[in-house]
Order: structure tokens, then sequence, then C-alpha cells
């Protein structure tokens, strides 16, 4: 078996056997198979797709690549949650403490930023001392203490993924609904979670651009996690606008933290209190939804929710300090205003744009060895059905290098102002 015949193989849209799925795989992990190929294998994947079983033995070869958590000490229904990414997509950094503080084990595996999108890793890693490397022994100890962890893929768990995730970034290989799916469920069937809330997101600053799209990718997901035993649900939910207000790492960390205080941009507060509701259901500590978001918004009023996002802090290096005086993190050199050209109503928004912009800025990475200024991005002033005034501030730019003319134009041109009412945008669309 050549690796170049099932390129062609694939390439001319025939189907895989199960065979061939663990030779590229297996092959690709103890570097028999270069990158090179593997990124002509994958770029062939994005236009011919893999079928229902090619997907389920991908996601397999990919979760037994290496090691496989065993999380049963944790007490508890162990509850994971995942988003497809989106720009100022920061949602885990908020429903976790509130999860855990209803006494819900969250035991999460997160990834760094792909693209446009930032990763849940990289904005923990701006928190002065966190360590997203722990030991398994004490990611079962944090989990049973404070109910809460979020911690990266470890080189034994998923190796296939890890490698797979960082090729995929700067090869423009990303937007594949086999290749995300797979990449998804490998790391949390390997993860050991009990069951598994997938945000699955679609617009302009998602990698499904289309509500439809994202419906088959959860459905894929659905598929593969109720397969293997583990309850899997999925909100659909749109990113044609970034999430929140804040685009960048430490912004962003900081746009959490303000949530976990109950001073949430309405978007971002009511996503987490719903899919949060979720996994409550999930972990059955409620069989009632209206109760489930009591009991959440409880947690974010009396200030357990921060606090346990403290005590994960605390456990994993960093220092909690900064959570409860956010105003400690580095901040940037410069704030500059991007000012309205015209009065009107914010009528769309795109997101991609926008975090091209945080990206070029410094906050995420065009190759996969890029290093990351985590003061940098974006604060928005105004998001779709806001009024604005000529010479408003529509974006408020965090940067330590200057704003060029280039960047100042992209982001004007991602709004559109009308000069009609226009109504706000819901958050989630349906529940799968």
């Amino acid at each position: 078996m050549r690796m170049v015949d099932l390129i062609e193989k694939k390439k001319e849209g025939f189907v895989h056997t199960q065979e061939e799925i663990h030779f590229i795989i297996d092959g690709y992990v103890h570097e028999r198979i270069p990158d090179y190929q593997m990124s002509a294998w994958m770029m062939a994947v994005c236009f011919q797709g893999l079928n229902k079983e090619e997907t389920a033995w991908l996601t397999e070869e990919m979760m037994y690549s290496g090691d496989i958590l065993d999380l049963s000490s944790i007490q508890g229904v162990k509850v994971d949650k995942h988003s497809t990414g989106g720009v100022g997509d920061k949602t885990s950094l908020v429903l976790g403490p509130m999860v855990g503080a209803c006494h819900v084990p969250v035991a999460k595996m997160s990834g760094r930023g792909l693209g446009h999108t930032g990763g849940t890793l990289d904005k923990l890693e701006s928190i002065p001392g966190f360590q997203i490397q722990i030991t398994q022994d004490d990611f079962i100890k944090q989990v049973n203490d404070c109910h809460f962890s979020i911690i990266g893929q470890n080189a034994n768990l998923v190796p296939a993924d890890q490698k797979m995730y960082a090729l995929r970034d700067v090869t423009g290989t990303v937007a594949c609904i086999p290749l995300i799916a797979s990449s998804i469920m490998s790391k949390k069937l390997a993860a050991g979670t009990d069951a598994i809330l997938l945000d699955v997101k679609y617009g302009d600053g998602a990698f499904m651009k289309t509500k439809e799209d994202a419906r088959l990718l959860a459905q894929t997901m659905i598929d593969i996690g109720t397969s293997l035993g583990k309850d899997t649900r999925a909100v659909i939910s749109d990113m044609s606008q970034p999430l929140g207000n804040a685009i960048g790492n430490t912004l962003e960390v900081k746009e959490a933290i303000a949530a976990l205080n109950g001073q949430s941009p309405d978007d971002l507060l009511e996503l987490c209190l719903q899919s949060a509701s979720y996994m409550l259901l999930q972990a059955h500590i409620t069989n009632s939804l209206e109760k489930a978001r009591e009991m959440l918004e409880e947690v974010i009023k009396n200030k357990k929710a921060l606090n346990i996002f403290a005590q994960m802090v605390k456990a994993q290096g960093g220092s909690e300090e900064y959570i409860f005086n956010p105003e400690l993190f580095e901040k940037a050199k410069e704030v500059i205003a991007v000012k309205s050209p015209r009065e009107g109503y914010i009528k769309d928004l795109k997101a991609k744009p926008l975090g091209i912009v945080s990206m070029k800025l410094g906050g995420g990475r065009e190759t996969k060895d890029d290093c990351i200024d985590y003061s940098v991005g974006l604060i928005l002033n105004k998001k779709i059905g806001d009024f604005v005034q000529i010479d408003e501030p529509l974006v408020y730019v965090h940067t330590n290098s200057g704003l060029s003319e280039e960047l100042k134009t992209t982001i004007i041109n991602a709004y559109t102002i009308s000069t009609k009412y226009v109504e706000k945008r819901k958050q989630v669309d349906e529940i799968v």
C-alpha cells in the first residue's frame, strides 16, 4: 500500500477501506508518511468528503492513536463541551465554571487557535503562570476538588489529531466536516467524559457558513458519539458577528471574568446560560431547563462560578489575583479608535475580517510556529442592531504595532450600516 495511491484514490472520489484509513493514520503518527502527503490527502478529503463509515473509522483510528484517559475515579457524570470555533468565542471560560459551581465535573481538553479564530488554550496562557499540561492524576484530583479543569492534549493523547490539527491550520484544510468531526470527537472520546455538548457555529465568523452545514456537522458528531455510548447533543448558534465584544486573548479572558461577575454582553451570557443548562440536564442534576437556568444564574450572582474559575487557575499554576483584579493583565501600548464614516443602524458585521485583523496584530497564528502577543486585539463598540453616529467609534484596536490603513479599512468594511431600523439577532437557533 502506498500513500500516493490513496491520495489519488480519494482525489478521484473513491471510498477508502478501514485498512486504508488505518494505514494513513498509523503511518502519519509514526512518521512514515510526511506532512506534504498528509496535506495532499486532507485537501482531497476537503473536495471529495468522507462517508459515514469512513468518518467513523477515521475518528476511531485517531482516538486510539495514543492513550485513552480513564476518568472513572472522578465522581459524578462528567460533562465536556466543545465549540467548533468562532471569533470572540470564550464560552468555555464562562460556562465551565458555571457548570462546575453546580457540582457537575467539567473535565475538558481544548485546542489552540485555528486560522482567524482564537483557541481556548491561547486565552488561558495569557494568565501569568497558567499551565495547560498537568499530569493525569492532578487533572483527576482537580476535577474532583473544584469540578473544573481545562488542559491541552499531552503527547500521548490523540497524537494523530495533534499533528493533523497543526497542519490543517496552515494548509487551508480547516473547514471540512469530516476532518472537523473526527478531530473533535477523537479528543472528546479519548478524554473519557460521559456526556458531550457541542456548540456548532455557522456564519461569516465560523468554519460552517450556513445553518444547513452546521446541522450536518452536528449530526455527524452526534452519530459518532451515540455509536460509542456517549450522550451527545448540539447547540446550533449564529456566528455571523463576533461573540461578545472582545477579540484577542487577554481581552477575551477579561470579558469572561466580567461575565462571571454578571457584567457580560447579552449575546455571550445568553449562549452560556442556554448551553450550560443542557449540560446540567446531561449530568442529571435536574430534568428542567428552567430550573437549570435558575441554578446557573444563582452561581453567577453569589460569585461561586467566579471562585471556581479562580480555583482552577490557581490549581494549574496561574495567578488567581488576575481573576479577581483583571486590571493587572498586561495592556497593549496603544488603543486606537476606528470611527464610523456614516450614521445609521448596524445591519451586518462580518466576523472573519475582524478575526484576521486581530491575528495580523499578533493575536493569532499565520504559521504553526508563530508566537502570540496576548495583549492585542479588538473591542467592539457597535454590533448588529446598534445605532451609530458619524465619527462615533465602531471598534477600539489594542495594538503594539500601530494600525495600518489597510487594517483600518478592513475594520470599516466589515460593517454594513443602514438608515433603516435593524433588530438584534438571537444567538441560539436550535438544539440537535
